[in-house]
């Protein structure tokens, strides 16, 4: 593996940027009548968790890169609600929403493994 060069290099970043996408295929499944409510919500959460990564690797201090991937940490437990929120509501069924639960949940895990790396202050679990 080669040295980190921008937030591009991050798999966590291109996960992210993955899960994204995901999130925006859903939101053409999901009803008009929701697009401010429900939907946008969920893709404000999933564009903040790749902008946050990215914003973070960008800062000049260990500090400020920590506090961006814990506010991305934040955006992808947000986006895990509202996904489950759509299937309770029966917006979306499981079966379109599950892959990306799993993805979230590995993104999730990843960007607490990157936070430990870069402030010694653990994050609760």
């Amino acid at each position: 593996m080669g040295a980190i060069k921008s937030h591009r290099d991050l798999v966590v970043w291109q996960k992210s940027m993955l899960l994204a996408g995901m999130a925006y295929d859903m939101a053409k499944k999901m009803p008009k009548t929701g697009q401010y409510g429900l939907t946008g919500q969920m893709l404000r959460a999933a564009v903040s968790i790749p902008a946050n990564i990215a914003e973070g690797n960008a800062r000049n201090t260990r500090k400020d890169y920590a506090r961006f991937i814990s506010i991305a940490r934040g955006s992808t437990a947000e986006l895990d609600t509202l996904l489950l929120l759509a299937v309770q509501t029966k917006v979306l069924k499981f079966e379109i929403v599950s892959p990306a639960l799993d993805l979230a949940d590995e993104i999730g895990r990843m960007l607490t493994a990157l936070h430990q790396k870069l402030d010694p202050d653990p994050i609760p679990t």
